[in-house]
Order: structure tokens, then sequence, then C-alpha cells
């Protein structure tokens, strides 16, 4: 039985590296190894990796981005009525950012509401949102809630 201060490698299985540069007779002397001429086989050949033989590299043939990315982008949390008929049939009444988030249907803080009129809505609820759009507007309004803009 080997134990951890036993440990050997199977025969033949670790073999040395032969040596470069130390002569004809280590069998890479001269060129070691390098061929005759080249870059490659001169010291101090330093290539980056993204070095393409001199031809433009991709990174300056590919289109670069153009256009405007805001700094602080306005990121929103996204409701359906459906979403709402749901809350409405558990006997909400109210709708906002906190009851959405204490009953774990949005996730995420830190962002704006946006109510959307997926779906249909038959309760009367009031919708406090950052946003909300005309056809979300309509058809709460219609089932007689209430829609608040903060």
């Amino acid at each position: 039985m080997s134990t951890l201060t036993t440990l050997t490698p199977t025969p033949g299985s670790r073999t040395r590296s032969k040596s470069i540069a130390r002569g004809r007779g280590c069998g890479r002397g001269g060129t070691n190894g390098r061929g005759m001429n080249g870059q490659n086989s001169r010291t101090g050949a330093k290539r980056y990796p993204t070095f393409e033989g001199g031809q433009t590299p991709l990174f300056r043939r590919t289109p670069k981005r153009r256009g405007f990315t805001a700094y602080a982008p306005e990121e929103f949390v996204i409701v359906n009525l459906d979403t709402l008929q749901k809350l409405a049939d558990a006997g909400v009444t109210t709708i906002d950012y906190a009851v959405l988030y204490e009953r774990r249907i949005i996730r995420e803080k830190g962002k704006l509401l946006k109510v959307l009129g997926r779906g249909t809505l038959t309760a009367k609820v009031e919708v406090t949102a950052d946003a909300v759009s005309a056809g979300a507007r309509t058809t709460i309004e219609k089932a007689g809630g209430t829609v608040t803009v903060a």
C-alpha cells in the first residue's frame, strides 16, 4: 500500500525536456530550433496577441459603435393588467411599488414601475406608478379605478 510520502510517477511518464542552445552537442544548438531567418528567429521578437502578420488587425477593420449611450438610463420594471387583476382578486385595492415588492411580483429595488396593458382588468383599483401606457390607463379608468403617475 502506498502513502503520500511514497508516491512516485509511473516509469516513463516523466521525460526531461531537451536542453536548448547549449552548443551543437545538445541537438538544438546553433539556431536553437528557431529556423534560419525571420522575425521569430531574432532575439527580443515579441508580438502582441492580436498581431496578424502586418495586415490590418480585426479590431481596426470592424466598425466601431457610434451613437449615444445614456449615462444613467431609466430602467423600468414592467407590470401588466393581468397581474393587477390577480392582486385585485386577492383583495388588494391600492397597488404601488411597495405592495408589488412585498408580494414578490417585483424583485428589483431602485427601478421605476411601468404599467402596460396586456390582459384585462375588471376590478376597481388605485394604481400608483412611475409610468403608465395609454391603453392601460384607459382600461383602469373604465373599470372605475384611478391612476396616479408619481
